[in-house]
């Protein structure tokens, strides 16, 4: 069986975070593992509190799975603070892993900020260079460029010159738009002998139904965790994206109506 890593926040309420990339990769085939990053008091309306873990016992955590149990893929989700993304950084960099997908999360679904500002910094520094793909939605992508994204086209921009600007490949996701989710990547051109690019960051487009529902609770979490899944079962990057979606697609059709707020996906959906 393959292996995957989520490195993230915990959800208090189970809809979003560690426990949503447990259900995600669980039902996506792989042997899910998990380093913590911080603990939320978090529902489906918000969260109230963040309790981060020390940057010592996030390196044991990570440490521990890499010594034993060799993730083929990690995903990296809610990361508040500059320290807790160097010690990310280090040691991925010291196991060499492989297939990192970074959800670059700066803002729950409630509207709550999650991300420290001095830590946008370091994300981009650290984690960035080392992720096979990002995968930012419209407000995380102007965010990162200061760049007003606001159609296709603009959202196509965005992807490329997170490319370009990052090295990594990027995901710009569409659901922040009212009547369409359709997704675009963004993947650096092939190197000539020298390194240098052969050209402009290379484009695929993902158009998947819209749809209607507030139950949208973990939506990214589910997402990158989907996608690090095909990833670690050998899928190429674009195949890993379409069947990242197509399982986001199901969770959201079957959502739950549970909660005061926006509700959770529903992970078990095939079930």
């Amino acid at each position: 069986m393959k292996t995957a890593l989520t490195i993230a926040g915990s959800d208090s309420s189970g809809g979003a975070g560690i426990q949503a990339d447990l259900k995600a990769m669980t039902m996506n085939g792989v042997f899910a593992m998990s380093a913590i990053t911080a603990l939320t008091a978090q529902n489906t309306t918000g969260v109230s509190g963040i309790f981060e873990v020390s940057p010592e016992f996030l390196a044991q955590q990570i440490d521990a799975v890499f010594t034993d149990i060799r993730p083929c893929a990690v995903k990296i989700g809610m990361v508040s603070s500059a320290e807790i993304i160097e010690v990310i950084a280090d040691r991925l960099s010291a196991w060499n892993a492989t297939n990192v997908v970074v959800d670059p999360v700066m803002v729950a679904t409630s509207g709550a900020r999650l991300i420290a500002e001095d830590a946008s910094e370091a994300l981009t520094r650290r984690l960035f260079p080392l992720a096979t793909v990002i995968t930012p939605n419209i407000p995380e992508a102007m965010t990162l460029l200061d760049y007003e994204v606001d159609s296709e086209r603009t959202q196509q921009n965005a992807a490329m010159l997170l490319t370009r600007r990052f090295g990594c490949a990027a995901l710009v996701k569409g659901g922040h738009f009212v009547n369409e989710a359709n997704d675009v990547l963004a993947e650096p051109a092939p190197l000539d002998d020298e390194g240098n690019h052969l050209g402009d960051p290379l484009t695929t487009w993902f158009r998947h139904k819209r749809i209607e529902t507030s139950n949208t609770h973990g939506t990214g979490c589910t997402l990158s965790s989907a996608i690090a899944c095909a990833l670690a079962q050998g899928m190429e990057l674009a195949d890993a994206i379409n069947a990242g979606k197509a399982y986001l697609t199901g969770a959201l059709a079957a959502g739950f109506d549970m909660g005061k707020g926006s509700g959770p996906v529903n992970h078990m959906w095939q079930y």
